[in-house]
Parts: C-alpha cells; structure tokens; sequence
C-alpha cells in the first residue's frame, strides 16, 4: 500500500460531484475528497490535476487541496494571481477588501481571505496601490 504525507504533492483525476465535494482518484491509487467550499475552479469530471494531500483519514481516504498547504506557499501562489490579472487589466482590477466573496471567487478564483492576503503583501512591498475603487499596479520607472 502506497503511503501519503500530509503536504505531499499527488495527481488526480477528478471524479464524481456532490454537496460536501468532488470525489477523485489519487495517483490512479485511491480515493480522496476536495471539499466544495475550497475549490475556486471550475472542474469537469476526468480532468487530470495537481493537488496536495491535506488530511490522511482513518477509512485511508484522503481530503485534498488545490493549493499547497501553509500560509507561505498559497500567498505566493495568489499574489502572483492577482498580479497576472492585473497585467492583463491594463494594471487595475475593480476590487477592494469591500467587494463581495462571490465577486472575488469569480474574478480570480480565490477566497476573499486569500485575496485580502495576496494584496497586504504585495501592498506591502510596494508592488501595487490600494484605492478607493480598486487595486493599482505601481509603475517601475528606471
């Protein structure tokens, strides 16, 4: 029997959908579960994809992510998000840490916490301008 870690790197293929989630086959293994309300893409069933182990469950079953676990890994992840979507908004998106959670799931696929997260740091690093009506990218000048 194959053995996982929490935090381990597997691939899937998306499989049947329900209320509580979307069950999948782990490296063509076993079975495993990405909740519902931690997906923020669309899925079809046979989809092939990376996701990360993020519970190991005592039926042997695994609940999964789609983003690697820990703070540091999925903030980088969802900055550079935001950052791509800014480059292809000619450097402006309409959302602020007012916009709704259906509104931020929809535009960038991602939770408002980890929207709000991804903009303080790069906030922060004085990568972008927070305004009244939305998000700016700075421009370099060299």
């Amino acid at each position: 029997m194959e053995e996982f870690e929490v935090g381990q790197e597997v691939e899937i293929i998306i499989g049947s959908f329900s209320k509580i989630g979307i069950t999948v086959l782990v490296d063509e293994f076993c079975e495993g579960m990405l909740y519902t309300n931690e997906v923020y893409q669309r899925l079809e069933e046979g989809q092939r994809l990376k996701a990360y182990v993020k519970k190991i469950r005592e039926d042997g079953k695994l609940d999964l992510s789609l983003q690697p676990l820990g703070f540091r890994n999925s903030i980088t992840k969802f900055q550079v998000q935001v950052l791509n979507a800014l480059k292809a908004h000619n450097g402006f998106l309409p959302l602020t840490d007012k916009s709704s959670p259906e509104t931020i799931k929809y535009e960038l696929g991602m939770s408002k916490k980890a929207f709000k997260n991804a903009i303080g740091g790069l906030y922060k690093n004085k990568v972008v301008d927070l305004e009244e009506n939305g998000i700016r990218l700075k421009v370099y000048e060299v």
